[in-house]
């Protein structure tokens, strides 16, 4: 039996990236600027259809960097949802401001629009707004924008959203990365396209934009000494990592039909096994399947999450939770949590598990991970 490591989401290069990075090499532009970096902002900005971008060297630092053209200072309130990584909500504690999280709802697993709508009554009564509110597209999956939108637009609060997860998405004929006042990608290396690590932040709003590039290059004024007014960040992307990007943007296409080719497999695969539930890809949207999530309902089975990770680590396979939700952490123990009649998040995440999701996995790593599910589920059904 082939026992080599599946991996959850391994970089998958396109094979020109070699190329833009002995580029950078004999042009000597190796620092956090360059004809790479350009390129790149433009490559993403294009693609995604935002009128500007500037590269950064994290998703976390883009959050930050759009925060901060939010307006978000100390004590200030951001929504965002409880169900997502620590780098969405790290962030607002940078500023000293207050995350307030908002569950999921049970579709997408997305950010609740009702719950969204719960949070803003309780802090309206108290005459408190938050200063932004942050929509994760979790695992590639866009949220319900229409009904966000709506109620961000009525009490006139920006939304920034979180696409770290879901380049190449589609939301109602609109890219993932142009849905907001403010987009924030990752490349990190699990990423459908990676440049080792980096991020960026895009905007219609060029002026904000600007200022945000100031600020990931130290604030440094327009003179011939170094000044400074404002307080700065060592946030740009190198034009090594942007020559990686360049060669990945050339198939970020070939990657999410890759990956969704995957999760249409696992789907058809499994679907004899009624416990099992896929994270739902609603109407009006493409999702890129950046990783194939799924539910294991505990009425139909007696099989855990736990159960699951150790058999598939038995396998030399690389399985994980979905993401720990906010409010059950313990750094964020003390902020509130919105929610409807049940912590959605809170079983989505007892009971939710990401498959290997990488869009060069062979069809015979698909079929050891497909065997180990078919063969542990159906020998527990209830």
């Amino acid at each position: 039996m082939n026992d080599e490591r599946i991996y959850l989401s391994q970089p998958h290069m396109g094979g020109r990236e070699q190329y833009y990075i002995k580029k950078a090499f004999a042009q000597n532009w190796i620092a956090p600027l360059g004809d790479n970096v350009n390129q790149f902002e433009h490559k993403v900005r294009n693609y995604v259809g935002r009128n500007a971008a500037v590269a950064v060297s994290s998703g976390t630092a883009a959050i930050h960097l759009a925060l901060i053209e939010c307006g978000v200072k100390q004590n200030d309130f951001v929504f965002c949802p409880s169900l997502t990584f620590c780098a969405t909500c790290n962030p607002i504690l940078y500023l000293n401001a207050k995350p307030v999280f908002i569950d999921s709802e049970i579709e997408t697993w997305n950010m609740c629009p009702q719950a969204l709508q719960k949070a803003f009554h309780q802090y309206e009564r108290q005459g408190l707004k938050p200063k932004a509110v942050i929509v994760v597209n979790l695992y590639g999956q866009p949220a319900k924008y229409n009904e966000i939108l709506d109620i961000c637009d009525y009490y006139d609060v920006p939304i920034i959203e979180d696409a770290a997860e879901s380049l190449g998405s589609i939301y109602s004929n609109c890219h993932s990365g142009n849905i907001g006042n403010y987009s924030i990608l990752s490349f990190n290396g699990n990423k459908i396209i990676t440049t080792s690590g980096g991020g960026m932040l895009l905007s219609n709003n060029e002026h904000a934009i600007a200022h945000a590039l100031y600020l990931a290059t130290q604030a440094k004024e327009d003179v011939l000494y170094y000044q400074h007014s404002e307080l700065g960040y060592n946030y740009r992307l190198s034009n090594i990592s942007a020559g990686i990007g360049i060669g990945q943007m050339e198939v970020i296409d070939e990657r999410v039909a890759q990956r969704r080719r995957i999760f249409q497999r696992y789907q058809q695969e499994l679907q004899c096994i009624s416990a099992i539930t896929f994270q739902e890809e609603i109407a009006t949207t493409v999702s890129n399947r950046w990783l194939t999530a799924l539910l294991i309902d505990p009425r139909q089975s007696n099989v855990t999450v736990k159960m699951l990770l150790q058999m598939f680590e038995k396998h030399n396979i690389e399985a994980r939770h979905v993401w720990k939700p906010m409010h059950l952490q313990p750094l964020f123990k003390n902020f509130d949590f919105v929610s409807l009649e049940q912590d959605n998040a809170g079983y989505i995440f007892e009971h939710g598990i990401c498959l290997p999701s990488a869009s060069n996995m062979s069809l015979l790593q698909q079929d050891r991970v497909i065997n180990i599910l078919q063969d542990t589920l159906l020998r527990h059904q209830l």
